[in-house]
């Protein structure tokens, strides 16, 4: 049974905004950037002079888990807190708000939770990032131990541990540290923690009903922050029994989820969930320390119990368990003035708004640079030859695509793809600058991001981004072949990094890789870059046909039995391949590519 409850918000679509101008009004050293409501960034009021000679650490997500990320910005901890709405990863023009307003020349450090769409978010912002001259690392932090290793590229949720690698990632960077080294510390603080949560209701999403799921005397196990559902449902059990359980799970030998055995030190975290009063975390924290150091033979360093990273108005707790030295210790006990550590509110109060920050490539570059040559080089009419090919192959397979889409996902393939090249098409008229093909591939991005919705949207600006900052390396006027493959190899690094896939996964790459490798051989055995590419193409259709033998393991289509998959070549792949040899026949047909 489902009742409304009562809650202490206005219009239920503008409780993120105001619950940032609540924050900032309350703390004096946070500000936000003044883009609502697409942009919501709340960030370090002293971040022009941190900037200058310090890593920026930024964080973020879907709202909904208060005080996370926002109440944990300060110096000391994170440098900016990009918020989504309700349970949604936020804009990727939100994420790179944040990263041009705090990022400078030490470079900044992503911190994202291991969902989906934070990682393809934030992964095109970091690219776009990069694009502009930024430098920019990534750390995917994954600690859920309430479930079994899963299949496929979802990997474990991003829980409470989170916050232990914002401390130490800020610790780090607030002593001056490299980027590289602070990624460091921070890849492996997320490697040492695990968390697990226990439920005794579900949340309520703001102007909603409050569901009655659990029912009365049940709790869930295992559930996440969003109101997934857990590992199982049980009746509710004393509070040392609970504790128990998780802290079983946690460290079960059988999962090795972290490195952790009898006679290390370390820290706890009792997180509560939104609604558990503070009475019931303690009575929780009180009875986990003694089974750690009794059951578990743990030294047990710290411990931090209070709502670091909450589910709206859910009761319950997770329970956070991270191996613990010296060095980590150091990190933990650093200060800092991120308010929900907690820390003070002293200081002057500046301006709670200022303006967002344009890209630097804006104000570094004139519109006649990022606009179509009057006269095409060589190279430049080359380039045009190949994008006018690729996207008109796409164009003319958009129906094939629906139809194979249509029996293994949902039936809009060819129709997204069919979007992104008309408007590549369109675009090309005016707007790219095809003598320099570094920027035209970014520029490529661009019109696909601006049109192309879902998943293959930013898979495929992330595939242009990575590649533009790939050929800007190139310090000579022509881009040669070699550096052409380089590009692709980034772009397919790039695209399984944040997406999660790789070869054999039944996605757009099965047709790339093979493609990059044939590409990679035949140029390292002296054949002519034409003749390289056409063959490559080969590999890419190829490759983009034997996905009918593959069982899916990421997007709609791992969902659908292997029987119907084995009727259909998986649509990404076989768009990709298109394009990809239809650029290759074009340039054949045209010209040899410089050497």
């Amino acid at each position: 049974m489902a009742s409304q409850g009562k809650k202490l918000i206005n219009n239920p679509n503008d409780v993120v905004i105001e619950f940032i101008e609540g924050l900032v009004e309350t703390y004096p050293g946070l500000q936000y950037l003044d883009g609502f409501p697409e942009v919501k960034v709340v960030l370090r009021a002293d971040h022009a002079s941190a900037m200058l000679d310090k890593v920026a650490i930024i964080s973020g997500g879907g709202s909904g888990h208060e005080p996370a990320h926002a109440g944990f910005v300060g110096e000391g901890m994170l440098s900016a807190a990009i918020c989504g709405e309700v349970f949604a990863s936020p804009q990727v023009d939100a994420i790179l708000a944040g990263i041009r307003a705090v990022t400078g020349p030490m470079g900044c450090l992503l911190i994202v939770k291991n969902y989906t769409g934070d990682r393809l978010n934030f992964g095109l912002a970091a690219e776009q990032a990069k694009s502009e001259g930024y430098k920019v690392e990534t750390v995917i932090v994954g600690d859920d131990c309430a479930l079994p290793p899963p299949r496929g590229i979802a990997g474990r949720r991003g829980l409470a541990g989170t916050i232990l690698v914002h401390k130490v990632a800020g610790a780090a960077a607030a002593a001056g540290l490299s980027l590289d080294e602070v990624a460091a510390e921070a890849k492996r603080a997320s490697e040492m923690v695990g968390t697990m949560g226990v439920a005794l209701s579900v949340c309520t999403l703001p102007g909603q009903v409050t569901s009655d799921r659990l029912g009365p005397g049940k709790m869930e196990l295992g559930l996440g922050i969003h109101g997934e559902p857990g590992a199982a449902l049980a009746d509710l059990q004393p509070v040392e029994v609970v504790v128990s359980h998780v802290l079983q799970q946690i460290l079960s030998p059988e999962t090795n989820y972290v490195p952790i055995t009898r006679g290390n030190r370390v820290v706890l975290l009792v997180n509560g969930l939104g609604a558990t009063p503070g009475m019931e975390l303690m009575i929780a924290a009180g009875k986990a320390v003694p089974q750690l150091q009794l059951e578990h033979g743990l030294a047990v360093d710290r411990v931090y119990t209070g709502s670091f990273m909450t589910s709206l108005d859910m009761a319950g707790f997770s329970i956070s368990i991270m191996k613990a030295d010296e060095a980590f210790l150091q990190r933990l006990d650093a200060a800092t003035k991120a308010p929900y550590w907690p820390v003070g509110v002293d200081g002057n109060r500046p301006p709670a708004k200022i303006p967002v920050p344009l890209p630097l490539s804006h104000s570094a570059k004139s519109d006649e640079s990022l606009s179509r040559p009057q006269q095409l080089s060589e190279e430049g009419h080359l380039l045009e030859v190949a994008i006018e090919a690729a996207v008109n192959a796409i164009i003319d397979l958009r129906d094939n695509l629906n139809e194979w889409d249509g029996r293994v996902g949902d039936g809009d393939c060819g129709s997204t793809m069919y979007r992104g090249a008309t408007a590549i098409l369109e675009d090309m008229k005016k707007h790219y600058p095809l003598n320099d093909a570094a920027e035209t591939v970014g520029e490529i991005g661009s019109s696909i991001r601006r049109v192309m919705g879902g998943t293959s949207g930013i898979i495929y600006t992330i595939f242009c981004k990575a590649a533009c900052v790939q050929l800007k390396a190139n310090t000579q006027s022509v881009v040669k072949s070699k550096q052409w493959a380089k590009a692709l190899e980034a772009s397919i690094a790039a695209v399984s990094k944040y997406g999660g896939a790789s070869a054999g996964f039944r996605t757009l790459l099965d047709a790339l890789i093979p493609a990059s490798a044939v590409l990679q051989e035949r140029l390292n055995a002296g054949d002519d870059p034409c003749t390289a590419f056409l063959l490559s193409s080969e590999a890419a259709v190829a490759g983009a046909e034997s996905t009918k033998h593959m069982q899916a393991q990421a997007g709609r289509s791992t969902y659908v039995s292997s029987d119907i998959l084995a009727t259909v070549p998986d649509p990404g792949a076989m768009a990709a391949a298109a394009w990809y040899r239809a650029a290759a026949i074009a340039i054949k047909n045209n010209y040899q590519l410089h050497e």
